[in-house]
């Protein structure tokens, strides 16, 4: 029986970094990881999306995911980072922007609607702020929660925490009370680190005559 012939779709990556190296506001495009990924300016960022989305070269009709990684040693300390998708194109773009605490990056949510739903999780767990965006509140921590606990200088323990009193039959907001110290933990374990146990001297000696490990 005949082999079914499988359908090549020839790789775009290469023109759509040809491309999109030439758009306003870029300033670095790459490949990586077999990705295009382009830095832009905040300025040129809204009038960039909307040439990726509407260009039918581009025809990023979807914006999958919006998120945020924190740089603390930069003076910009924060990239927005965008993941879009072309299902019309089959190709994939990564459009990275740069900014501080002080400096909004415009929001993208009159390009694609649903980014909203990314830019209050950006605004929630790492404080970037997206200028008119009309619903930029939290997301996915509680009403009236302490800072942003997705930067790398967000304490471990958080700055409150939550717990329901008895006596108030009610859920409370208190300050983080340890109940204990952190501990140093010795994970030197006996049978992952330990060549020889104790009691296992004469057994070892005899293996390693032998020649084994």
């Amino acid at each position: 029986m005949a082999e079914t012939p499988r359908l090549q779709t020839p790789d775009a990556s290469p023109l759509l970094l040809e491309r999109v190296a030439s758009l306003p506001g870029v300033i670095r495009s790459a490949m990586e990881k077999d990705e295009v990924v382009v830095l832009a300016t905040r300025e040129h960022l809204m009038a960039l999306m909307t040439v990726l989305h509407d260009d039918p070269r581009f025809a990023f009709a979807q914006c999958m995911d919006i998120c945020g990684v924190d740089w603390p040693e930069r003076a910009e300390r924060f990239d927005v980072v965008y993941n879009l998708l072309s299902v019309a194109l089959n190709q994939r773009l990564r459009v990275i922007v740069t900014t501080d605490e002080r400096h909004p990056v415009p929001s993208v949510w009159t390009v694609w609607p649903a980014a909203t739903w990314w830019e209050r999780e950006t605004w929630d767990l790492f404080g970037i702020a997206f200028d008119g965006q009309p619903d930029l509140r939290r997301i996915l921590t509680d009403y009236g929660f302490d800072g942003h606990p997705l930067r790398k200088d967000f304490p471990l323990t958080g700055y409150v925490e939550v717990r329901y009193d008895e006596e108030r039959q009610q859920v409370v907001h208190e300050p983080v009370r340890l109940t204990q110290d952190f501990r140093n933990f010795d994970f030197l374990s006996p049978w992952e680190a330990m060549t020889t146990l104790p009691g296992d001297e004469k057994a070892r000696t005899n293996r390693a005559a032998e020649g084994a490990p």
